[in-house]
């Protein structure tokens, strides 16, 4: 159950951060204005609390897995908003990513280095 809720924690953190930046995108780079900004400000001010309430308690851990998760969001939500069409590096990059984020997150640990 830890595991199922780290993931969705990561998920939610993952549509804050990437759809806050792009609503910033949108507002400044599409002149869609500052309501947008400020949703995407909004939204990405949300996503850092989001982050807090990962159940591992290491700063550094949480940062560098939700990195991965960062990396293959990104691609989806640019597909899914702006048909973006990812070629077999870019997919294969996000697979190594989410397969960095599961041996960051979820591997059985029995100490440091």
């Amino acid at each position: 159950m830890l595991i199922a809720r780290s993931i969705a924690l990561f998920v939610v953190a993952a549509l804050l951060e990437i759809g806050g930046a792009w609503l910033v995108w949108q507002g400044l780079r599409e002149h869609r204005g500052w309501v947008w900004i400020g949703a995407g400000v909004v939204a990405l001010g949300l996503y850092g609390f989001v982050a807090t309430l990962q159940p591992d308690a290491n700063f550094g851990r949480i940062l560098a897995a939700y990195g991965g998760i960062f990396v293959a969001g990104s691609l989806v939500w640019g597909m899914v908003a702006d048909g973006f069409r990812p070629d077999r590096y870019d997919v294969t990059g996000a697979l190594i990513c989410l397969a960095g984020v599961a041996m960051i997150m979820y591997a059985p640990r029995s100490g440091a280095l």
